[in-house]
C-alpha cells in the first residue's frame, strides 16, 4: 500500500519542531508498505508542493498530522484551522482516496475536526497500534474497521477520553521514530533534536490535554534503551548540539528520571539537554544527577503565582514548592524557565497582579507569560468572545510589568518572541532553546 504522510505544521516560533509523532507512525506500519513524507514546514509554496508530490506519488491513503490547535504565540486558533482547511482541500483536489488525521491537536477536539474536514478516519491519542491496524485492514481490501480502538470513522469504535484503557503500548517494545525521513534543516536551524523517555501523565491539571493524548497511565522506557536511541540520533546528524526530552513531565516518576540520567552518565554524555519539569517530587538529589548527566535547563509549568490559583488549577503543589524548585535548580547549576498562564477561569485582574508580584520576587532565570486561551475557542465563537475581552485586560497588565524585565517573554505580545529576534540569534550561532541564553533572547 502506498501511504503519503503529510506534516502541515509550519510554525517557526520559537523554532521549527521535528514532527516526531508522524515519524513514529511511519515506523509503526513497517517496511512492507511504500511510504513518503510530505513535510511542508520549510516550503515556500507549500500547497503547490503538496499537490505535486501527491500527484507524483499516487497514494492509496493520506495520513495527516495535526500537532497543535493554537499557534505558538497563543494569539490565534482560527488561522491554524483555516490553514488545515486549505491543506485538506488541496489533498481532495488530487485524490478521492481515504484521508486519516491524528496528532496531539486533533485529539483535543476530534469530533469537531472530523466534521469540519470531512475526514474518512481519525485517530485519537496514541496512534501506533490503531494506525497500523487501519493500514492492515485497508491494504487487505477491507473497509471493516470494527474493534480498532481510538479510531473515528468507518465502523471503528472511538474511545475518546478513555483514560483507563489497559491496551497502551509497552514502550520498550515500540518502534523508534523513523528519523531517516527528518528534514536536516530542523537540526541545522536550532541544533535541537527531540526524544521521548515515557508517555502518560498522572497529574490532574485543570486545563491540560496531555491525558487526552497519552492517557494517565505512565509507561516508561528502560534507561539504557533511551540512551541507545540518544547516541544513534547524535551519530546520525552532526548538526545536533542539544536534546529536548519531550515527555509531558520528565521527573515523574523520579526513579525513572534518575535511571535515564544515570544511563547517560555511564555513557559519558556530553550533549546538553532540556526537559519539562514539575515541582512535585523534585529535590536536590535528583537535580544534581540531572545536572551531571548534561541537563542545562528545565521548563516548569508553574502556571500561577497564588496558592488559590494553583489549587483551582489542580496543580498539586504550592507557591512555596515553586520557590524551592527554583532554589534547587540554582544550586545544581540548572537554568529554570517558568511558564505562567494568567487570567484563567474565575481569576480577576487583582489575582493576575498578585501572580506578577510573585514572579518578580521569584526572579527565575526566565519566565514565559501567557494569557489563558481555551483550545475550544477554535470551534466555539461564543466562548472565544467571552474569554477574549478579559484576555485583553490580562495582557495589558502583563505588558506593563514585563516590558522592563529582560528575561520575561510574552509570546502573544511579541515581547522577546518574534521572528526577527530569533532569526538574528540563530544567525549569530546560538543553539539550543533560546531562553537559556538569557538577556540575548
Amino acid at each position: 500500500m502506498r501511504i503519503a504522510f503529510v506534516s502541515p505544521n509550519r510554525e517557526h516560533l520559537p523554532d521549527p519542531v521535528l514532527p516526531l509523532g508522524i515519524l513514529y507512525m511511519m515506523s509503526a506500519v513497517g517496511n512492507e508498505h511504500e511510504k513518503t513524507l510530505i513535510d511542508l514546514c520549510f516550503e515556500v509554496e507549500p500547497l503547490v508542493v503538496l499537490a505535486e508530490q501527491l500527484a507524483a506519488f499516487r497514494p492509496e491513503l493520506v495520513a495527516v498530522s495535526m500537532r497543535n490547535v493554537q499557534n505558538a504565540d497563543y494569539t490565534d486558533t482560527g488561522s491554524v484551522l483555516d490553514w488545515y482547511d486549505e491543506v485538506l482541500r488541496t489533498i481532495r483536489a488530487v485524490t478521492s482516496l481515504p484521508v486519516v488525521m491524528g496528532g496531539g491537536g486533533f485529539s483535543v477536539i476530534p469530533d469537531e475536526l472530523m466534521t469540519r474536514f470531512a475526514l474518512d478516519y481519525g485517530i485519537t491519542g496514541e496512534g501506533e497500534q490503531p494506525f497500523a491496524q487501519l493500514v492492515a485492514r485497508l491494504a487487505a481490501g477491507s473497509r471493516d474497521t470494527g474493534g480498532i480502538r481510538n479510531l473515528l470513522g468507518g465502523s471503528g469504535t472511538a474511545l475518546i477520553g478513555g483514560l483507563q484503557r489497559h491496551d497502551f503500548l509497552n514502550l520498550n517494545q515500540n518502534v523508534r521514530p523513523a528519523r531517516e525521513w527528518a528534514d536536516p534543516r530542523y537540526y541545522e536551524h536550532s541544533g535541537i533534536a527531540s526524544i521521548q523517555t515515557k508517555r502518560g501523565c498522572a497529574m490532574s491539571c485543570e486545563y491540560c490535554t496531555y491525558p487526552l493524548i497519552e492517557g494517565r497511565a505512565i509507561r516508561q522506557r528502560v534507561g539504557e534503551q533511551v540512551t541507545d536511541e540518544w547516541e544513534a540520533m547524535l551519530a546520525a546528524s552532526p548538526a545536533i548540539s542539544h536534546v529536548f526530552i519531550v515527555d509531558s513531565v520528565f521527573n515523574l516518576p523520579p526513579h525513572h528520571a534518575r535511571e535515564v540520567c544515570e544511563s547517560l552518565i555511564r555513557r559519558g554524555n556530553r550533549t546538553p539537554w532540556t526537559c519539562y519539569l514539575n515541582p512535585v517530587k523534585f529535590d536536590q538529589e535528583l537535580a544534581d544527577v540531572m545536572a551531571r548527566s548534561g541537563c542545562a535547563g528545565v521548563e516548569i509549568g508553574s502556571d500561577s503565582g497564588t496558592d488559590a490559583g494553583l489549587q483551582k488549577l489542580r496543580k498539586g503543589f504550592t507557591t512555596e514548592k515553586i520557590r524551592e524548585t527554583s532554589r534547587v535548580c540554582r544550586q545544581a547549576g540548572i537554568r529554570d524557565c517558568h511558564t505562567f498562564i494568567l487570567g484563567t477561569r474565575g481569576e480577576t485582574i487583582a489575582d493576575v497582579e498578585r501572580s506578577l508580584d510573585f514572579i518578580e520576587a521569584l526572579d527565575p532565570y526566565s519566565a514565559i507569560l501567557m494569557a489563558y486561551k481555551d483550545d475550544r475557542e477554535a470551534v466555539d465563537p461564543a466562548l472565544a468572545a467571552e474569554l477574549g475581552a478579559f484576555r485583553s485586560r490580562v495582557l495589558e497588565a502583563i505588558e506593563q510589568r514585563a516590558r522592563p524585565r529582560q528575561r520575561w517573554v510574552v509570546p502573544s505580545l511579541g515581547l522577546r518572541f518574534n521572528h526577527r529576534l530569533f532569526n538574528a540569534l540563530r544567525r549569530s550561532g546560538l543553539r539550543g532553546p533560546l531562553w537559556q541564553h538569557g538577556s540575548a533572547a
